[in-house]
């Protein structure tokens, strides 16, 4: 790792020298002639270590010291001083300063002392990552998944979140588009606002009109009093509008107005109010469908989906089914007082082999059921909904109407070598494929061959 360093010294001689004999050792160095152009240059940011003298015209060496423990602690400085002034050296100590070195500068010593530093802030930095990509996952944990198709929505997330960009998740129900528009907010910089959820399809148009915008009092037969609508509630936080694909055209038309000016009336009011909220929307309805058939406005497709996260149905990434597994048995066993040591191998196979209409959500439901019903240890294929036992027929690949060609590729493959408890040869046998041909399409799909074995 490079690291960047400032000296500051009013002497010349002294802060080209000490700048020449530390590029030596492989540092980038910038010099400064006096203690205010050494604080402006600290202030722009990416120092990793200050060397500076303390006898200097304006910002004296220790007032810039105390300004960097102030600003930026763990930033190490280390402090210049001549023979007469080792207490002011001591002094600087004890406000924060790394170490001290007496004029004239011994370089070896100065070296060493540089290397130090370095190595701690090093740590510092490392440590600090780690902390970050912590917490990063911490904002993911909800969401469950680590095959191609998730790692490309977490980073779509990674990279959109921290954005004042409108974010369209679209999917089938119970994949979990919810659970990645929490994680939208939670990695922004408004996760200290209001999250703020409505799903447009459970209420009607009147109702959703009042519930977004809000109403003055007596606007309608009901309403009593003034109440503020969802985007007040949700200045500058985010707006989650679930199932938006199930809005009217008169709310789609109040709804671009808010999106383009960021201006909107109460209904029966007069006042316009001003609002800053990021939109993030969910459908499970072909939005593009339905602007050919006249119920979805083009202009306000456009500006909800500026950017767009599709979250794949969960028959499209079976490879997440074992961590999914995993997750809601920790959790319903936790819940139900159960000690739980997993599945056996036909219940196993039973879950793999199902379709998954209901997506995630079914699965969650699915493995609830078997926890309560559950007698053993273990969760076997008679713990399981009648329903999912029904479609686990021996010898037999179901794949749904509907599904690509491509994909149904994929499902052949993953079942038969599911079904042949993971052996690649006897396979390819089967399906009369090579196995080179075997790994290639595994790896085009994000798998290994462990992976698919589930």
């Amino acid at each position: 790792m490079k690291f960047k360093l400032l000296i500051v010294d009013d002497e010349r001689n002294i802060r080209e020298g000490l700048a020449e004999a530390l590029q030596m050792d492989g540092h980038d160095v910038e010099t400064a002639a006096d203690g205010n152009e050494g604080w402006k240059r600290f202030q722009r940011g990416d120092i990793d270590l200050v060397i500076t003298d303390l006898r200097m015209p304006g910002i004296s060496g220790e007032e810039l010291l105390k300004h960097i423990c102030s600003e930026t602690p763990g930033i190490p400085v280390i402090v210049l001083t001549g023979h007469g002034t080792v207490e002011s050296a001591v002094d600087a100590m004890r406000i924060g300063a790394y170490d001290f070195l007496t004029k004239p500068v011994n370089l070896d010593r100065l070296s060493l002392l540089c290397k130090r530093a370095l190595a701690n802030r090093e740590l510092v930095l490392k440590h600090r990552r780690l902390e970050e990509e912590l917490e990063q996952r911490k904002k993911f944990n909800a969401i469950i998944g680590t095959s191609a198709p998730m790692r490309k929505i977490f980073d779509t997330i990674s990279r959109a979140a921290p954005s004042r960009a409108s974010i369209l998740i679209t999917g089938e129900s119970g994949v979990g588009k919810e659970l990645v528009a929490n994680a939208i907010h939670e990695l922004s910089p408004r996760r200290g606002k209001p999250l703020i959820k409505v799903h447009c399809a459970a209420l009607a148009s009147s109702i959703l009109e009042s519930e977004l915008f809000g109403h003055e009092k007596g606007s309608f037969t009901g309403a009593v009093a003034r109440r503020r609508g969802r985007f007040e509630l949700a200045n500058e936080g985010t707006l989650f509008l679930d199932e938006i694909g199930e809005i009217e055209q008169n709310i789609q038309i109040k709804l671009l107005r808010v999106l383009q000016e960021k201006k909107f009336e109460r209904l029966g009011g007069e006042e316009t109010i001003e609002t800053d909220v990021r939109i993030v929307a969910a459908t499970n309805k072909d939005l593009k469908a339905e602007i050919e058939k006249g119920n979805f406005r083009e202009d306000l497709y456009f500006r909800l989906n500026v950017v767009n996260i599709h979250v794949p149905p969960l028959r499209e990434r079976k490879d997440d089914i074992p961590l999914l597994i995993t997750a809601f048995l920790k959790e319903f066993a936790a819940e139900n007082g159960k000690q739980l040591e997993g599945i056996d191998d036909k219940a196993r196979s039973c879950l793999y082999a199902y379709s998954w209409p209901g997506n995630v959500r079914e699965l969650r439901n699915c493995m609830e059921s078997a926890v309560v019903m559950t007698k053993g240890p273990l969760i076997s294929e008679g713990d399981l909904p009648p329903t999912l036992r029904a479609s686990n027929d021996e010898g037999w690949i179901r794949i749904p109407v509907g599904t690509s060609l491509a994909e149904s590729e994929k499902i052949i493959i993953r079942d038969t070598l599911s079904n042949l408890k993971g052996n690649k040869s006897k396979t390819a046998e089967v399906l009369n494929i090579g196995r080179k041909t075997l790994h290639r399409k595994l790896a085009e799909w994000g798998e290994s061959m462990e992976e698919a074995k589930l």
